[in-house]
């Protein structure tokens, strides 16, 4: 059976006025979308707007809460405990499925946002509370979390559908963490670079960290993100790279049937 595997990418996070990201054309080359929702980026006009996208695109639609920081874009740590932080999803969640609805698609997934996500990768409880949210805003989510990490234990005891994720354009830790955005090697700037990680990752499992070490991960889903300016040629070109070399590209749900 010829490999499969699912890509995503973070959008909707304009707010406003102020325009975030390249979201209509990111859009054309990947299979589900991360929609903020109105805590770190994003508002009630842009949720509607990148649902209509991902639907006339037939994206698969998913929410994806963040700290409520606007101003630091949800990447500063806060001090929240699990209960506050499952309630938090819960209530980020229910907004976008509503928009969602509203659109005549389900929700598909929950992806957390930046410091929430990379908090939660290291800390079980975190993931836990995250991993509770998904399950009981319904729907019969799938909880989308970075591969080798606690999120993957968390759903697991909570008892709600996992999928693992990779990055395109970020470098790996050799614990498989990725690499802090303020050290060198935190990004991939090469698309043709990133495609063959990526092709390297569906077929062998393995991905090499910003040290040179071979990573052993399995992957579901393939973050591409959507806010820089070299974003729409790192999109076609993973995308191309992954189909030249016989990967079928597929919806989560659809790459966690085999």
């Amino acid at each position: 059976m010829s490999k499969r595997v699912d890509l995503n990418s973070d959008v909707g996070e304009s707010f406003g006025t102020y325009k975030l990201g390249l979201d209509e054309e990111v859009l054309k080359y990947v299979t589900s979308a991360n929609i903020a929702c109105g805590f770190h980026a994003g508002d009630f006009m842009v949720m509607e707007k990148t649902v209509a996208l991902a639907v006339e695109n037939n994206v698969g639609i998913g929410a994806h809460p963040g700290f409520p920081d606007l101003q630091g874009f949800g990447r500063r740590q806060m001090a929240l405990t699990p209960a506050e932080v499952k309630n938090l999803i819960i209530y980020q969640v229910g907004a976008l499925a509503a928009f969602a609805r509203a659109a005549g698609r389900p929700l598909q997934h929950v992806k957390a946002h930046g410091a929430l996500y990379n908090q939660a990768a290291k800390d079980l409880e975190m993931a836990k509370a995250i991993a509770r949210a998904t399950k009981d805003a319904g729907g019969d989510l799938i909880l989308l979390g970075l591969a080798n990490s606690l999120f993957e234990q968390a759903a697991a005891e909570v008892g709600v559908t996992y999928a693992a994720e990779a990055f395109a354009d970020r470098g790996y830790m050799n614990d498989g963490s990725l690499v802090p955005r303020s050290m060198p090697g935190a990004f991939v700037h090469d698309p043709k670079e990133a495609g063959e990680r990526m092709v390297r990752l569906v077929k062998e499992g393995i991905v090499q960290s910003a040290e040179g070490k071979d990573i052993h991960l399995k992957a579901h889903s393939i973050c591409l993100h959507g806010d820089n300016p070299a974003a729409v040629e790192m999109a076609r070109s993973i995308r191309k790279a992954l189909e030249d070399a016989g990967v079928q590209i597929r919806k989560i749900r659809e790459v966690l049937k085999g």
